[in-house]
């Protein structure tokens, strides 16, 4: 608190002395040819230190002494633009900046300032170029924004197949994953294959891992802020793609020429249409099929230089039917997200910057199945409601505030069973649907005191309040409920809160070397609950409750940062310890029933993590590439779990390195190969075989007591360029791209196989591991009108 009370105190002395003779400069960034607004573009002064970024509308502000100025705005991979400017009034001066379109158009991974890693405060925030994410090799072809995002150090996946992140010990749910700021609570299509972001759709990429601002909250371990584009308001564009498996189209253009733009992007599989002329008409599984479908939309308007208005939506949808004629079975899983967003930004003065959010969210999943007279439905989702406000306040150089609210309303659907034979109806005892209120209000300062030390200083209060209707049992010694206590619609139940302070300090060595430090405190309120000894698709999202307690988090993080040749190469060197307390699994030996409130399953216990991560980047010339390693340890310990003992997280991983490389062989070609390793998943396998009664019975090992064989994978891809024919008017690349060059067999899960008989002295179990993927080459066709 003292920081925050001499931060506010000099803000207060400095404003006072100073406003009789410093001005204002402020306006957007945007890209001259299709007028997108431009995020974490840099304006600073020639020949001196001070500078700001453009905030996530493109908008900025600097307030400097009167006097004679020469303004630069860099952007990676557009062209500097300077402008010479006799200052002497609040000034509105809006950069339009030119894409780079030659050979050494260069890209970077880490940030958009070239030396950002170095000069700022901000730990772990890495920002992808969109067009970087297309140049690394896919699975069959698709771009996939959060399979990129695994390459990079702190970040891993769950195995083979899977669209989920671990960010440094945390679980998949402590990820904070927005779409134009409304969340994404399943981001997998194909059971986790691919991810749900188009790329066509996507402009910017932030993932922020260490030291998260003090706008962001509700979740533990990291930040992935995915903005959609705005629409090109100078001219009609289309995009389009056929790739092994799935195809997309993309229009974007003006309403109003420099005014209102557009942007509908849809894709869909036809894997479904490839497999039906395989199955005959007489095969018991006639009717079977999957395919999933996402469509991105957005519209905005300027109606002027104070006021701007965008609403933006996503609606995605997996379906899975499955068909058994023999034995008269229909099964049907849809599942996929929801959401929409409006906002109005609104300039009230050079200085202050405003900005209100509406949004929807809706996640749903849906399992049906029918045999005969037999129908069986099982349900689970979340649905949100939420306004948010935010203010960006530039009282004079050196400082930014960011400070606003949000408010989110939940409607939880953990686990619904319904099903009828007959005329028989059965429903569970408690339908488990949950409400509850969650609020926070923040403060954040972005303080550079002097050449040499910077902070990032913030203060978040989050609330978060459970209601009715609600009923809480009590029980005798044999689980009979004996007695209840009701909650009405709207009653409250239980209520959390708390501070959650977030520092970040930067102290330079020099102009190319920097030491930083955080310390952040989290609480997340939301909880994705697995089982820790299985495998059973019983994963549901669940709020905190009477009986369930928000997660705690505080993470300790501290690195070297440093810059070579010119910041053409940026290494980093991050350490870090996180603690989590209130941490959710089922208890031993659950199994889902759906006919009783699954908070009665629950088992409640603690979690650690620390580990250090090693990062160097190409960032310039022909060649870029990164290579990422990190070194961790994550640990669980429940009292009701592995008999107390700690154990390995599913998501520990002792050693897990990515190497990324992308090479310009000419104006044609374009080269990129990536390379993965890392510790096998820890597992929870029979170590003894028993018979019993007649029957082969298993007794398992203690909580992932085993470690599958390590992962390891070598994809490359070549993406053509032919030369534009000046007659057509559209234009084509080809990607030609190889997953799994090598045919690494990497274990999807283990199974044990028996044959013969126990009576007879026949009887053989032999472990086998179950691969996924072989080598796979894809070819995607891409063009633009």
């Amino acid at each position: 608190m003292k920081i925050f009370c001499v931060s506010f105190f000099t803000l207060l002395l400095s404003i006072a002395a100073s406003a009789q003779n410093k001005f204002t400069i402020s306006g957007y960034v945007t890209d001259s040819l299709n007028g997108e607004t431009l995020i974490g573009a840099t304006i600073t002064v020639q020949q001196q230190s001070k500078g700001i970024n453009s905030n996530q509308y493109g908008f900025y502000s600097i307030t400097l002494d009167e006097g004679d100025y020469v303004l630069i705005c860099t952007f990676v991979g557009y062209r500097n633009k300077a402008f010479s400017i006799k200052l002497n009034a609040d000034t509105k001066l809006n950069f339009e900046i030119i894409p780079k379109v030659s050979l050494s158009q260069e890209v970077v991974v880490s940030t958009r300032k070239r030396d950002a890693n170095v000069k700022n405060a901000q730990m772990g925030k890495f920002t992808l170029p969109i067009e970087q994410i297309k140049s690394i090799p896919a699975f069959l072809g698709e771009v996939d924004l959060l399979k990129t995002i695994q390459f990079l150090p702190g970040v891993r996946n769950a195995g083979e197949g899977s669209a989920g992140i671990y960010v440094r010990g945390g679980g998949p749910d402590q990820n904070l994953i927005l779409l134009d700021d409304a969340p994404v609570y399943n981001t997998g299509h194909l059971f986790g294959f691919f991810s749900i972001f188009n790329a066509d759709a996507i402009k910017n990429v932030t993932l922020i891992k260490g030291g998260m601002p003090a706008q962001y909250g509700g979740r533990l371990s990291s930040v992935l802020d995915v903005s959609m584009k705005e629409g090109n308001n100078q001219k009609l564009q289309v995009d389009a793609g056929i790739g092994v498996i799935a195809s997309r189209l993309s229009i974007q253009g003006p309403i109003k020429k420099n005014k209102s733009s557009f942007i509908v992007s849809a894709r869909r599989t036809y894997i479904d249409g490839l497999t039906k002329p395989f199955i005959k008409s007489t095969s018991q599984f006639k009717g079977s099929g999957y395919y999933f479908y996402d469509l991105n939309a957005k519209v905005n308007y300027i109606f002027s230089d104070k006021d701007r208005l965008y609403l933006s939506g996503y609606f995605g949808r997996d379906v899975f039917d499955f068909a058994n004629g023999k034995q008269s079975l229909k099964i049907n899983i849809p599942w996929g997200n929801s959401t929409g967003t409006l906002r109005w930004n609104h300039v009230f003065n050079n200085k202050l910057f405003g900005n209100t959010t509406a949004v929807y969210n809706d996640y749903n999943f849906t399992f049906n199945a029918v045999q005969n007279d037999f129908e069986l439905k099982l349900a689970s989702g979340i649905r949100d409601i939420s306004l948010k406000q935010d203010f960006d306040l530039y009282p004079y150089t050196g400082h930014k505030l960011k400070f606003g609210g949000i408010y989110t309303y939940h409607k939880f659907t953990p686990s619904v069973i319904s099903g009828k034979q007959d005329s028989t109806v059965f429903k569970p005892n408690n339908a488990q649907i949950k409400y509850g209120h969650e609020a926070a209000v923040y403060l954040q300062d972005d303080w550079e005191i002097n050449e040499k030390i910077k902070i990032n200083a913030g203060l978040r209060y989050s609330w978060f309040q459970q209601t009715g209707p609600y009923k809480i049992y009590e029980t005798d010694e044999f689980g009979n409920r004996t007695d209840s206590t009701v909650f009405g619609g709207g009653n409250a139940v239980k209520t959390y809160g708390g501070l959650e302070p977030r520092l970040t300090m930067r102290y330079a060595l020099n102009d190319e070397t920097s030491f930083k430090a955080s310390i952040t405190r989290n609480l997340q309120y939301i909880h994705l609950v697995s089982n820790a000894g299985t495998t059973l698709p019983t994963d549901i999202w669940v709020p905190s409750t009477y009986k369930v307690k928000p997660q705690i988090s505080w993470l300790y993080a501290a690195g070297l940062f440093k810059n070579f040749k010119d910041n053409m190469f940026e290494t980093s060197v991050e350490v870090y310890y996180k603690q989590m307390d209130n941490q959710i699994e089922y208890e031993e030996g659950y199994t889902p029933t759906g006919l009783d409130d699954t908070e009665n399953s629950f088992s409640f216990g603690k979690g650690w993590s620390y580990g250090a991560e090693f990062y160097i980047n190409k960032s310039r010339g022909r060649f870029t590439g990164w290579i990422g390693y990190t070194l961790s340890w994550t640990w669980r310990k429940f009292p009701g779990l592995n008999f107390g003992n700690k154990y390995p997280a599913k998501y520990d991983r002792r050693n897990d390195m990515s190497v990324v490389a992308i090479y310009e062989l000419n104006k044609k070609w374009r080269l990129s190969a990536s390379f993965v390793f890392g510790t096998g998943n820890a597992a929870t396998l029979p170590q003894r075989f028993y018979i019993v009664g007649g029957i082969l019975t298993q007794e398992y090992s203690r909580i992932n007591e085993y470690r599958l064989p390590s992962y390891h994978r070598f994809d490359f891809a070549a993406i053509l360029t032919p030369k534009k024919n000046i007659k057509r008017k559209w234009k084509s690349e080809w990607v030609f791209s190889v997953y799994n060059a090598y045919n690494r067999k990497n274990p999807y899960f283990i199974y044990f196989d028996q044959s013969g008989s126990p009576f007879n002295g026949t009887l053989e179990i032999q472990a086998k591991q179950v691969s996924l993927f072989p080598v796979i080459p894809a070819i995607t066709w891409n063009v633009r009108f």
